[in-house]
């Protein structure tokens, strides 16, 4: 099998890499593919993606079977799961056209079974796969230090690891094939829940004439602490680097977190699980983007139930 390797000391070799999707996230992880010192080559129906990719070092090509022609590993990042059925599946995709050998990973976020289908096309086309979704967003994916939800066969994820290591600080593996997508949806779903419900908190505090801060100083040393409070917190002040004080620019777009907690009340639904506060979670990022907040930042959801947004 082929893919990537290591020196005797431990230092990664040259790796030949197509890149699907040089998108926000895409473009940079595909640029620090290429610091890294692998050949990276890739593909976008956008040309300014494609040349940002060639000022980072990288090569751009016409199309996705170009890209993966000789490729030791093929990476992807794309918008949903169809997108990731036609460029792996279709007959001018990924299995159909990459070395029998190649290691093939998608970093995008979708529905399970699409990560399912997928991974059965190409393991029956004598290929390892893996689903590796992300979390960290745009600042992440630039800085290197996203975290890695993957699923699939461990052998697969080990060779994997030292290339996901130069996009990336942790490396998990979830599972088999789509656990990293199961991953990714539930935690996503737990941001969700905890978001609106720290929202309504400040807001019930601003009723109540308590101050921000003080609410802040409180909750983030008691019971009610979370990520969504201490690291992100929706109201302006109390945590400097939150969107909520650069007016709510994204960050993590409204628009994805409504995409992944669809995807969250998806798998619910097929999975027969119970998760009434994904649903109303859900329901309520809905109405705040088609109130024409899909690009803000999906903590501005406390503009909404402020009733300013």
């Amino acid at each position: 099998m082929g893919g990537p390797s290591t020196t005797p000391s431990g230092g990664l070799n040259m790796t030949t890499i197509a890149f699907i999707g040089l998108g926000n996230m895409g473009g940079p992880m595909a640029a620090n593919l290429a610091k890294a010192g692998h050949q990276v080559t890739g593909f976008d129906l956008s040309e300014d993606a494609k040349a940002r990719l060639v000022a980072a070092g990288g090569r751009a090509v016409a199309t996705v079977a170009e890209a993966v022609t000789g490729a030791d590993v093929v990476v992807s990042m794309l918008p949903a799961g169809k997108h990731v059925r036609s460029v792996y599946t279709g007959p001018d995709g990924v299995i159909a056209n990459a070395p029998k050998g190649a290691l093939l990973i998608d970093s995008s976020t979708i529905d399970v079974d699409s990560a399912r289908a997928v991974a059965d096309a190409a393991k029956a086309a004598g290929m390892l796969m893996l689903d590796a979704p992300v979390s960290g967003g745009v600042g992440g994916a630039a800085a290197g230090t996203l975290t890695f939800m993957v699923g699939g066969e461990a052998e697969a994820f080990e060779q994997a690891k030292p290339i996901l290591s130069a996009m990336g600080k942790n490396i998990i593996h979830a599972g088999g094939a789509g656990t990293g997508q199961a991953a990714k949806i539930c935690n996503n779903m737990i941001l969700g829940i905890s978001m609106v419900a720290v929202s309504e908190a400040f807001v019930l505090a601003e009723r109540l004439g308590l101050d921000a801060q003080k609410l802040f100083d409180i909750s983030s040393t008691s019971s009610g602490q979370c990520w969504s409070l201490t690291s992100y917190c929706p109201v302006p002040g109390p945590v400097a680097t939150s969107p909520a004080n650069r007016d709510y620019q994204p960050g993590f777009a409204a628009q994805m977190m409504l995409k992944d907690l669809k995807l969250a009340q998806e798998a619910a639904q097929s999975s027969g699980a119970a998760t009434p506060l994904g649903a109303q979670a859900a329901a309520l990022y809905a109405m705040f983007c088609n109130s024409g907040h899909a690009d803000m930042d999906f903590s501005g959801i406390v503009k909404y139930l402020r009733g300013d947004a």
